[in-house]
């Protein structure tokens, strides 16, 4: 989901659509509309704010299509996007997500539950390099990840409230400890399946 837009009103918004409806129809063939003072004539001059509602109604994959059709699309997506699911991506998800970690600065909350393991250490790394907003992560069924990514979360997602690590069997107490000890305002954590993490020392903490 994108994160709403703030600046306009849903007046504003509706003669946006009104206006955009019309110019697709072709009511404005000279010039294309003009709105704010700006002169609509292509899909990259289309206001943020309006960009950022339209994505909001969509799902993600068209969502991530979108950031790739100009820069202006591609800033706008960057600044706006707070919540993102990529539970749909069946395949190369890891690479996905190196790709997206480093543009996708803003997002709070990140699903990336699996059917099948994917993810892999880098990837989190990426995720803690560059989302330091981040307050609900799902990491479920990640079974390819290690200690490495626990700790890089504990350095670069402070902010973590919710995390569900639920059949990530290969996280250890100590690391898991570790985590808790960064990520002090984490109120909501799911261990289920994590045998050799969810132990009396790391709950301790």
């Amino acid at each position: 989901m994108v994160g709403e837009a703030t600046n306009l009103s849903s007046e504003d918004l509706n003669l946006c659509f009104e206006k955009m409806m019309m110019a697709g129809a072709g009511a404005d063939r000279a010039g294309g509309v003009k709105m704010d003072g700006v002169v609509i004539t292509e899909w990259k001059d289309i206001p943020m704010e309006l960009l950022l509602r339209i994505l909001s109604l969509v799902d993600e994959p068209t969502v991530i299509v979108a950031s790739g059709v100009c820069s202006g699309w591609r800033d706008a997506i960057c600044l706006g996007l707070t919540h993102l699911s990529l539970s749909w991506c069946k395949n190369n998800m890891n690479n996905l997500v190196l790709s997206l970690a480093p543009k996708l600065t803003k997002l709070q909350t990140l699903v990336l539950r699996q059917d099948k393991p994917q993810l892999e250490d880098n990837a989190v790394e990426a995720i803690a390099n560059s989302c330091h907003d981040l307050q609900d992560l799902d990491l479920s069924k990640s079974f390819k990840l290690s200690d490495r990514s626990l700790y890089a979360l504990a350095h670069g997602c402070p902010n973590l409230t919710r995390l569900n690590i639920s059949g990530c069997t290969s996280f250890s107490d100590h690391a898991l400890a570790y985590l808790c000890g960064f990520c002090r305002k984490l109120k909501i954590l799911n261990l289920c399946g994590c045998v050799k993490a969810a132990t009396d020392y790391a709950l301790q903490v």
